[in-house]
């Protein structure tokens, strides 16, 4: 995969919120879970920060739990998803 070391995006984990800019390689290089390398933009898939757990995301909740009775703040991250488009 080439990812691309030029133009900085926004990265926001729906964990804990932080958000930081920097390229898709300088992500990919800090351990972001994110789109390309994790997942495909516009579907439900982690987006965290280096620091924070899978277990904890949308996508995890949905695949143990289901979609009834999400909590606001994985309805929010599911949303943001899947208003995404090829890139941040």
């Amino acid at each position: 995969m080439n990812l691309d070391d030029v133009q900085v995006n926004r990265y926001q984990c729906e964990v804990c919120g932080h958000v930081d800019a920097m390229t898709a390689l300088e992500a990919f290089r800090a351990g972001w879970d994110y789109p390309p390398w994790i997942g495909k933009w516009g579907v439900v898939s982690p987006r965290l920060c280096p620091n924070c757990p899978t277990s904890s995301s949308a996508w995890w909740a949905i695949v143990w739990r289901g979609t009834d009775g999400l909590h606001e703040r994985h309805m929010a991250t599911i949303n943001r998803i899947l208003a995404e488009t090829d890139e941040l």
